[in-house]
């Protein structure tokens, strides 16, 4: 998911320039690699010399299905790119910039589909040409399709969805003709690991799993659904096939929604942290979530079981607030390759306990019981790299990625992380 999160911050920093992205193609992109190992193969099928049946070929350069092509591909494109005066990411290899005065270039690679833009068009120009100098190029035009993602670039801002994707999801499983849901999960739903219910196909629970959370690459409102369904793919009982399959309903019922990223926003880098304390049933463990905007932009999002059971609430916070706190420096390292520096970040959180330890010098005896490993948030505190500040229950936009809510508050929440209709 680091892939698809780096391209999300590069569409929203090509939304906060106001500028769209385009995308070109490498033909026969690994057939570029040159090796550096002896590599060798039988004589094909077909074209065997007669003379010599027992030779082996040695490759001069990289061919499909070897496994050091991608390496050989990366090498040759990477340098060709530095001898040109580009600079590699600090944080994503796969990404390139160029500056020259106040203009700065930016080249996102994934094998051989290229992403680029400039703030400047005589830079994009430029840039064509010098690719079309060495490598056999197709231009592709503004940037449409990537990674799975339907990316729709208009004069008022960016918007990413999959809604091709939705509507195939629909017709694989059947779910075309349901009957259409307002929330994917009901607020009184509790799953256990053994109801009573009776057993299910294996194979069809996986498949709507997997596929599902596929889409969660541009729906963060069924993250938390579509992740606490995941728990129970060693068994799954008819209750866990039921939920998973409002989810799809609650899909038929909002194809077209998409995150949507307007033209010339802010760029401040915001984090918001929650944790359901001992809300998972089986065995007590409580569920982190988090949420990170650059502006109205929501680019990082995530929920997940805490590895071991907390202790207290200020315990579930405060693991939790370590987690966003991890990915908020993430994304603060990955902007400095964009020339964006982030002094401080501010990291909201509703629980009064949990910003208090965070900012507590001495370490009582109530915090104790925390692992040291968590105690990094405080360190990151004290060195000014981000800052906790309390968020009223009411205005914690985490909690869709924690607990079941009732669908006013499921929509109002969906509505402040920019997920609108298309």
């Amino acid at each position: 998911m680091a892939r698809i999160e780096a391209i999300r911050i590069l569409i929203a920093f090509a939304a906060h320039k106001g500028i769209k992205l385009f995308q070109m193609d490498v033909k026969s992109a690994f057939l570029n690699g040159y090796l550096k190992e002896k590599v060798y193969v039988k004589q094909p099928p077909g074209f065997e010399n007669n003379e010599f049946p027992d030779y082996v070929l040695k490759f001069d350069k990289a061919l499909y299905g070897l496994k050091q092509a991608p390496r050989a591909w990366y090498e040759r494109l990477s340098r060709f790119l530095i001898e040109n005066d580009f600079k590699r990411g600090k944080i994503d290899s796969s990404l390139f910039l160029k500056t020259k005065g106040e203009h700065l270039l930016i080249v996102q690679v994934y094998v051989d589909d290229i992403i680029f833009r400039a703030t400047n068009d005589v830079l994009c120009d430029e840039f064509s040409k010098l690719m079309g100098s060495e490598f056999e190029m197709s231009m592709m035009g503004e940037l449409n399709f990537f990674l799975g993602l339907q990316i729709k670039q208009t004069s008022n801002g960016t918007m990413i969805h999959q809604h091709k994707y939705i509507l195939e999801l629909l017709k694989r499983f059947n779910m075309d003709s349901s009957k259409p849901m307002t929330t994917p999960i009901s607020p009184s739903t509790k799953l256990v690991a053994k109801d009573g219910s009776g057993s299910v196909s294996e194979k069809l629970y996986r498949g709507i799993i997997g596929s599902l959370l596929y889409l969660t690459a541009s729906r963060p409102d069924i993250v938390f659904s579509v992740g606490l369904c995941a728990r129970f793919q060693a068994s799954p009982q008819e209750a866990h096939l039921k939920a998973a399959k409002r989810i799809l309903r609650y899909l038929k019922y909002t194809p077209d929604l998409g995150l949507w990223y307007p033209k010339e926003c802010s760029f401040d880098l915001v984090g918001y942290t929650d944790a359901d304390y001992a809300g998972f049933l089986i065995d007590r463990k409580s569920t982190s979530g988090m949420a990170h905007f650059l502006g109205p932009c929501l680019v990082s999002w995530g929920t997940k079981k805490q590895h071991s059971v907390a202790l207290s609430m200020a315990e579930a916070e405060y693991v939790a607030a370590a987690s966003c706190c991890s990915q908020a420096l993430w994304i603060k390292q990955q902007l400095k390759d964009f020339n964006v520096d982030m002094e401080l970040v501010p990291i909201l959180c509703d629980n009064t306990s949990a910003i208090n330890i965070s900012k507590n010098p001495c370490q009582h005896k109530r915090t104790k019981h925390i692992d040291i490993r968590h105690h990094f948030l405080r360190d990151c505190v004290e060195k000014g790299l981000i800052s906790m500040s309390f968020c009223p229950t009411e205005n914690q936009l985490a909690d869709i990625f924690t607990k079941p809510l009732s669908r006013e508050v499921f929509e109002k929440i969906r509505l402040e992380l920019g997920i609108l209709r298309m």
